[in-house]
């Protein structure tokens, strides 16, 4: 786990960022006439953070409370600086959590050639940077961010990979968050939109298990329901659950085999695109 989101409290500072930081005063953004509310974009994350700091037992002390907060809230300007960019440029951000093998990246190939807008996507992980490599293969403009120890991207990273990609010619950013049901759900990356992914195979109590990820999410896409004959999985009780944590929140089931339901899936995102617009 991570040296600085509170899943686990070492001796080692936090992560370096030096090497991409941008000074802000030189880095302006005239928003003039060009106004958009995000007073909801971020508030799942600040609520995530908050049960991280006063539920996690290790976080037993003043001084390490104070430290995780100045984390958190250097993090949060970071992320305003990133949905700057995003709205000045009008780009949707979408910020793709699961836990490891959920499909995120299949979901994102299968995208491609059928999305009507045009996107690219920042995708995290620890090591390697096969993923990127699997997107690019399929025509998709793609950077890799590798995080080292940390179990989840953070503003500062996605800054860094958003200069590497040609945002004025974008409609869509997917940002695809290190696989991981607990700390993405902390950390506000700039992102207008939450999408979480839960496979069939992951069986039928992850989303009871992670409720502080799932109350982040704007829609809940159940993957590889061509495995439904092959797990016991009670579909209807699990979007049950689901909607017991958000009761507004959108689901829907997804088969990357499937191109209907996939784009069903683009439907979504586009209507969500338009309504920003």
């Amino acid at each position: 786990m991570c040296k600085d989101c509170g899943c686990s409290i070492t001796d080692h500072d936090h992560h370096n960022h030096d090497d991409h930081h941008h000074n802000h005063d030189d880095h302006h953004h005239d928003h003039d006439g060009h106004h958009h509310d995000h007073g909801d974009d971020h508030s799942h994350s600040h609520q995530a953070a908050h049960e991280t700091l006063h539920h996690n037992p290790q976080l037993n002390d003043s001084k390490t409370i104070a430290v995780i907060k100045k984390i958190l809230d250097k993090n949060d300007q970071e992320a305003h600086h990133n949905r700057e960019h995003f709205n000045e440029n009008g780009v949707l951000a979408i910020n793709l959590m699961s836990s490891p093998g959920s499909g995120k990246t299949a979901l994102l190939e299968a995208m491609a050639g059928i999305s009507p807008f045009k996107f690219a996507v920042i995708e995290g992980d620890l090591e390697t940077s096969r993923d990127a490599d699997r997107l690019i293969a399929k025509g998709i403009n793609a950077v890799q961010i590798q995080t080292g120890s940390a179990c989840h991207l953070d503003a500062f990273m996605v800054h860094k990979g958003l200069h590497d990609l040609p945002i004025a010619d974008l409609d869509v950013c997917f940002i695809e968050n290190v696989g991981n049901l607990v700390c993405p759900a902390s950390y506000d990356v700039g992102s207008h939109l939450n999408i979480v992914l839960v496979s069939i195979p992951e069986g039928e109590d992850k989303i009871a298990k992670y409720p502080v990820m799932f109350r982040a999410a704007d829609l809940i896409l159940i993957t590889k329901t061509d495995l439904l004959p092959y797990f016991k999985y009670d579909m209807e009780r699990e979007k049950s659950e689901a909607r017991k944590i958000k009761p507004n929140v959108d689901i829907l089931e997804v088969n990357v085999n499937d191109e209907a339901s996939v784009k069903r899936v683009i439907e979504w995102i586009e209507f969500k695109r338009k309504m920003r617009a």
